[in-house]
């Protein structure tokens, strides 16, 4: 049940995303400049929290723009009811719903669902991952230097060595490309479809990432902190690969790879 419950949360979120996409709608400022949040944010949260609440009313809920609904439920659902909301404040196709389960402190169950491309990523912990109920796989490129990589960048940027610029400016000028989507739930979906290589970021929430990241696992992936140890949605630095390249490029992300 709570499979079945997922999907329809995940579509629920996604039918109203697809309601205001290209309309008209109210969009507001969080902390930092262009972090939007719209009113098709908060509808979609509602109807995907009315899903969830009508199957497992007891269950924590950790969501972007709600918080914490905190109960002593050992089952957590991580909402973001629309990630990368400035595309989708632009008019731009890449966003979606991402949710992620978690049980006991391991994350379960993940779906990624972006209706205006048609593509519904899911997984389950040790059932693998599909895209539209067919298998996916990562990729086999072994070598940093012949791969796609995705990023994004925080909406401010701390005053801190080896800052996002610094990263991404070693790969680019080492004729490595650097994609930039704009939804980091779908970054990591892609890697697990094989379509990157890989992706890394210094600065996630946990609903950017708890879905995604059990997706990229089950498709063969590998994802860890900035020091390759084991990963947590609820620190903010994340490497996400197809596992041949990943200690390469940790070493990438802390400078300390001989060739770049």
């Amino acid at each position: 049940m709570l499979k079945s419950t997922l999907i329809r949360a995940a579509e629920a979120g996604a039918a109203v995303m697809q309601h205001y996409f290209q309309g008209s709608f109210t969009i507001s400022n969080k902390e930092g400049i262009n972090n939007l949040v719209t009113e098709a944010d908060h509808a979609s949260e509602k109807a995907i929290f009315e899903v969830i609440r009508r199957d497992y009313p007891d269950h924590f809920i950790l969501s972007e723009e709600a918080g914490e609904i905190v109960t002593d439920s050992n089952f957590k659902w991580i909402v973001d009811p629309i990630d990368g909301t400035v595309n989708f404040a632009h008019g731009l196709p890449l966003c979606c719903v991402s949710i992620g389960v978690e049980q006991d402190g391991e994350m379960i169950l993940g779906a990624v669902y972006n209706p205006f491309i048609g593509e519904f990523f899911f997984a389950q912990k040790g059932y693998g991952s599909t895209l539209n109920d067919k298998k996916i796989a990562v990729s086999n490129e072994s070598s940093v230097l012949k791969s796609c990589l995705v990023t994004g960048f925080p909406y401010s940027y701390l005053d801190q060595p080896n800052s996002p610029l610094d990263v991404f400016s070693r790969l680019i000028r080492s004729g490595v490309p650097v994609r930039r989507l704009g939804s980091a739930a779908m970054d990591l979906c892609w890697v697990a479809a094989g379509r990157f290589d890989g992706f890394y970021e210094h600065k996630l929430q946990a609903w950017d990432s708890a879905a995604g990241v059990l997706i990229v696992e089950e498709a063969g992936g590998r994802v860890s902190d900035f020091t390759g140890g084991r990963y947590s949605p609820y620190q903010p630095h994340i490497i996400a690969t197809n596992g041949k390249i990943h200690d390469e490029l940790v070493a990438v992300v802390n400078d300390k790879h001989p060739g770049l």
